[in-house]
């Protein structure tokens, strides 16, 4: 089968034919990371705000670019108004903490029979703060946040959102221009996605192929992650135990990403192997519609619930749902990209975060038809300042997804 670029080739000759482009991504400069924290000092003095904990992760790595993967051992940083950095480490990893910091600040360690808890209320008290509350790092595992409250009766934790969501939902250009050039390269993977199929293929060998179609275009790390749906395992949003292999007229749903300097690219695209059925192409048309109806809501000043809400009217509209009912949209329309896959802002009714220039989100306002198929359109809106623009170009049709 050969239809509009659908099924027209094999593995071998798609793999062969990619050429690197991830080595021309340029990671994020030191001079950003120092104006993060210069913005999230002046959030903090604009709001009294005597400290912040980073825990290891996303945050960690978004203020300081140390790259460090949260542990049962407590890794972190403390941020203070004043822009200082403290460090907090198990003394064995003293020298790793240097060698992946980004900014430099004082380290100050905990052998492994000592309490890192009773060593960041010492660190607080050298600079002043014995009292009073202080911000935590949401993502931080309750373990760390136990531990400092037991370890200081005077000290209380509150959530660091309020800080750290301002910051990371503003995408600088330098972020924006990344995952661009990582979105374009998980659209072509997803162009040579569909010429390899054939019946009997099996999602394990479509999987595999993304990956190393990834690590073709130069992502030593491959897929960030992948779903490949045939059929009616395409209702069920994430998958399903036991896949099928790709029959005639299936419907074919293909979620995937990759990483490329912490940053990251998510596109689905869904489409028929073979020709579509009229419900299926009313369907797929009905979620494209909704998909545009999103995108055209993603007006300077209005809320990220305002756009959910514009996604699901139109479903509902042509007498689907309403609400999360099935068939229907089971779920929010979208979410925020960057350093983490799912991150603020959330796509969701009732969110009322004002939509601003840097904001990156997914619209996919999937339809499920249970026990069918389900139809997912996915791509990202970053937004301007003269309103929202498309990282990749939507789908063009049920069966000719990439217009050819």
């Amino acid at each position: 089968m050969s239809k509009f670029g659908i099924g027209s080739s094999t593995i071998e000759a798609e793999l062969n034919a990619i050429k690197p482009a991830a080595h021309l991504i340029e990671p994020i400069q030191e001079v950003e990371y120092k104006n993060r924290i210069k913005k999230a000092c002046e959030l903090m003095k604009s709001q009294h705000v005597k400290a912040i904990y980073l825990n290891a992760g996303t945050n960690l790595l978004y203020f300081t670019g140390t790259h460090w993967h949260s542990s049962e051992r407590m890794v972190g940083a403390i941020l203070l108004p004043n822009g200082s950095i403290h460090y907090i480490a198990p003394k064995f990893e003293e020298g790793t903490i240097k060698d992946f910091m980004m900014i430099a600040g004082d380290i100050h360690c905990w052998e492994e029979h000592e309490s890192p808890f009773k060593l960041i209320n010492t660190v607080l008290k050298s600079n002043n703060i014995a009292k009073g509350e202080i911000l935590i790092d949401e993502s931080t595992p309750f373990f760390i946040y136990e531990g400092i409250v037991n370890a200081s009766s005077s000290l209380s934790l509150n959530n660091a959102k309020s800080i750290i969501s301002a910051c990371r939902m503003i995408k600088s250009e330098a972020e924006i221009a990344n995952m661009k050039a990582l979105m374009n390269i998980t659209l072509e993977v997803h162009k040579a996605t569909a010429r390899i199929l054939k019946v009997g293929i099996s999602v394990k060998e479509v999987e595999g192929f993304i990956n190393e179609a990834h690590k073709r275009f130069g992502v030593v790390s491959g897929s960030y992650f992948c779903i490949v749906l045939f059929g009616k395992d395409s209702s069920f949003p994430h998958g399903v135990k036991t896949p099928k292999p790709l029959e005639m007229n299936d419907i074919v749903l293909v979620d995937t990403g990759c990483s490329v300097h912490n940053y990251i690219s998510d596109i689905t695209r869904t489409y028929v192997f073979g020709d579509a059925s009229d419900y299926q192409r009313n369907i797929w048309n009905i979620e494209k519609e909704a998909q545009i109806a999103a995108f055209n809501a993603s007006k300077l000043g209005s809320t990220c619930g305002e756009v959910d809400i514009a996604a699901r009217k139109t479903i509902e509209f042509h007498g689907l749902g309403p609400d999360y009912n099935l068939p229907g949209l089971p779920h929010r329309t979208g979410h925020g990209i960057g350093l983490d896959i799912h991150e603020y802002p959330y796509i969701l009714r009732g969110n009322e975060t004002i939509l601003q220039p840097g904001m990156c989100y997914s619209v996919e306002p999937m339809i499920c038809v249970p026990n069918k198929f389900g139809i997912r359109l996915e791509d990202h809106i970053y937004m301007t300042n003269k309103g929202p623009k498309w990282f990749t170009e939507p789908a063009h049709s049920i069966e000719n997804p990439f217009n050819i």
